[in-house]
């Protein structure tokens, strides 16, 4: 039986390599959650506003927008701080995670709601972007792969034979 072009290195008689733990997963999972996160709020903000208007419309933009940037910060920051160090990534997102809270905190309690802000639209958009984001996120990260062990390091013969099979010290 003759080896296909589909069948891959392995039929031919060649070694199979591993294709190692997904690079820089977390603009991977952003992009996943924000895709996802986005159609709802968009679903969620055209019904705001053919029921309340401009100000339902706007309350649950701005609710759909501070959710996603909440969460949209972290994973820039697990990205930006794994790249460099993967062992830090998880003190990162703690800390960040502190940061956001306290900040946002903050924010909302020094800058009160607006009048013209529909609480029912901006409760639901948030509400349900939280719940779509998660979702999208976790499903994202299921799909990532993590490199649990060490590749095996070849034994120094193994290193030095030759794809034919031959020695490379030529005895």
């Amino acid at each position: 039986m003759r080896a296909s072009r589909h069948d891959g290195p392995a039929a031919a008689g060649g070694a199979i390599d591993a294709s190692g733990p997904t690079r820089s997963p977390w603009l991977k999972i952003l992009r996943a959650s924000l895709t996802a996160s986005g159609a709802a709020a968009v679903l969620i903000i055209a019904t705001s506003a053919i029921v309340a208007g401009a100000a339902g419309a706007v309350s649950a933009l701005l609710g759909a927008v501070l959710v996603m940037l909440f969460f949209g910060i972290s994973l820039l920051v697990g990205h930006f701080v794994g790249r460099s160090n993967p062992s830090g990534a998880i003190g990162a997102f703690i800390a960040t995670y502190v940061i956001k809270v306290v900040g946002f905190g903050a924010a909302l309690f020094l800058l009160g709601t607006p009048d013209w802000l529909e609480r029912t639209w901006f409760f639901v958009a948030a509400v349900a972007v939280v719940v779509v984001w998660q979702a999208a996120e976790v499903f994202a990260f299921s799909r990532t792969r993590h490199q649990l062990y060490n590749d095996p390091v070849p034994a120094p013969e193994e290193r030095q034979q030759q794809p034919n099979g031959e020695s490379s010290h030529g005895s």
